[in-house]
């Protein structure tokens, strides 16, 4: 069964570890040789710049992690083949992965809507508004002001409309969420589980989880621990409770993945990097036909894209 990533951090661990082998080094949940195992799939790549970069070296960082991809992955590794366009997984052989690059967060692009559009240029298919904080975009989950986006926030989604490009929600502050989804034409939360399942702050609430719905958006859910469930050693079980949960709100035509592995140093058990995908679809298989585990896989954000 194919498989649909919404979300790793791969590039940003080998930016800051740099004498990782990309191929099969142990210390990578997402590696080639872990991709290659199950062909044909789509992974979606994020530039992730952490809060401790200062400012004016922001955008050269994502340029760093940009060069990474296409020197050490995609110059290295011919299977690995860019989307830019949704053609272009048509393209895609069984024998190849298909790589999505993403934005994790504008605090690259600074003040500076060329940055975006340089992005744009070199691949980027989905902006991330915020990480956690504040930018000059938007604000993040853990700002406490709980403010919403900034006029040059709103200019960025335009951009992305204009471009057809995903505008992804995860992170932001409730506020920003909902001033982000009154824009955005092509909205996603690429990694981010229910609220009501697992209250924490970078959850969706109900209301929210509905709204991104009524707004042909996705939900990738994600297998960051703490934002599956406040117990300790979550299973793959409750990571099929916030599947079941989204399902009954009518998510079941808009509910993918994004795990974010490799940006997590604590995984659940049984996911613990991209070759347990197996695991979880033979466990999603024990309460949902095939056709619709499909769907939550691969389909469901394969007919999202309008790039």
């Amino acid at each position: 069964m194919k498989i649909f990533d919404a979300h790793c951090d791969l590039l940003y661990k080998l930016w800051r570890e740099p004498d990782i082998d990309v191929y099969q080094d142990e210390r990578l949940q997402v590696s080639i040789s872990k991709l290659k195992k199950m062909n044909n799939n789509i992974q979606c790549f994020a530039i992730f710049i952490p809060e401790d970069v200062p400012f004016i070296n922001r955008m050269d960082i994502a340029l760093q992690q940009i060069t990474i991809f296409y020197e050490k992955i995609v110059k290295n590794y011919p299977e690995i083949k860019l989307i830019k366009t949704k053609s272009d997984i048509d393209q895609i052989t069984n024998q190849e992965i298909g790589a999505v690059l993403t934005l994790e967060g504008c605090d690259a692009i600074g003040d500076q809507l060329k940055n975006l559009q340089i992005l744009y240029q070199l691949g980027v298919r989905s902006v991330g508004l915020t990480w956690n904080f504040a930018n000059l975009v938007a604000d993040g989950a853990h700002e406490k002001r709980n403010g919403g986006l900034t006029n040059f926030g709103r200019s960025v989604i335009e951009y992305l409309n204009e471009k057809q490009l995903w505008t992804d929600v995860s992170h932001a502050s409730e506020r920003s969420f909902w001033e982000a989804l009154e824009i955005a034409k092509y909205p996603i939360a690429s990694h981010s589980n229910a609220y009501s399942i697992c209250p924490h702050v970078r959850n969706l609430r109900d209301e929210q989880i509905v709204a991104l719905l009524k707004n042909k958006g996705m939900i990738g859910v994600t297998f960051v621990p703490f934002f599956t469930t406040s117990k300790n050693n979550p299973t793959i079980s409750d990571v099929i409770k916030h599947v079941d949960y989204i399902c009954g709100l009518g998510g079941e035509n808009q509910l993918g993945f994004g795990s974010d592995f490799d940006g997590i140093d604590v995984t659940i058990e049984g996911l613990h990097n991209y070759a347990c995908y197996e695991t979880l679809i033979n466990e999603l298989q024990k309460y949902y036909n095939e056709e619709l585990v499909h769907k939550f896989m691969y389909r469901n954000f394969l007919e999202h894209i309008n790039f």
